[in-house]
């Protein structure tokens, strides 16, 4: 198997746009070499820890209606063809995804970060769940596999949250400046939400050069 790292955000539309491509992708390609691992990136690190009204952050970052609409306009098409759906409306406020991430990082532990990455994003982004809550994200956990009780319990306290903050570092460290970001077997970084036509060319040109390399 060849690893792909995958840098993204929850809170980030386009990284949720990127993973559903990229699936559709690895869908189509049951034979693909990936093994996908989720590292943490917060494109909002200094966001109160219980979040922000979401029509005043959205002011405060776009503007006026108008202008949210038209930013909004190309993500909706991607989404519509990335087979996922947004329901902005739903959304009361965004979050500090400091808790999430520690969550996915939990849930990596377990076998079960994709499924929870997954449950995450759709929680927050198509069913308008606070994944800045603990309960929220407690729950998500419980209905994914994971102990509820426990998860509960770490979220209580600072379990991770260091490491957490420690890896987003050494991601801009690198040069990651955005999400989503995808970095193949440490070598190749892939980034923004690629379509899936890209990733099926990516995973031909990958088992291509793997057949060639063990016939040399």
């Amino acid at each position: 198997m060849i690893k792909m790292d995958i840098i993204s955000d929850v809170a980030c539309p386009w990284c949720y746009v990127g993973k559903s491509y990229l699936d559709r992708a690895l869908e189509q390609r049951a034979d693909h070499p990936f093994a996908l691992e989720w590292h943490p990136f917060q494109l909002n690190p200094d966001m109160p820890k219980g979040g922000m009204d979401r029509r005043e952050y959205m002011a405060l970052k776009f503007g006026d209606r108008d202008n949210v609409v038209r930013i909004h306009a190309p993500l909706l098409q991607h989404a519509e063809k990335a087979g996922i759906t947004f329901n902005l409306d739903r959304i009361a406020r965004t979050p500090n995804s400091l808790d999430a991430h520690r969550l996915i990082h939990w849930a990596g532990l377990e076998g079960r970060q994709t499924p929870v990455v997954s449950a995450l994003f759709r929680a927050y982004w198509a069913e308008g769940r606070d994944i800045g809550d603990a309960g929220v994200l407690a729950d998500i956990a419980g209905e994914n596999g994971l102990d509820r009780a426990m998860i509960a319990r770490l979220l209580e306290g600072d379990s991770d949250r260091a490491e957490i903050t420690a890896r987003d570092t050494h991601a801009r460290a690198r040069g990651v400046s955005g999400v989503p970001t995808f970095i193949i077997d440490n070598r190749y970084a892939v980034q923004g939400a690629q379509p899936t036509e890209n990733w099926l060319n990516i995973i031909d040109e990958t088992i291509d050069n793997m057949k060639e390399a063990r016939n040399v």
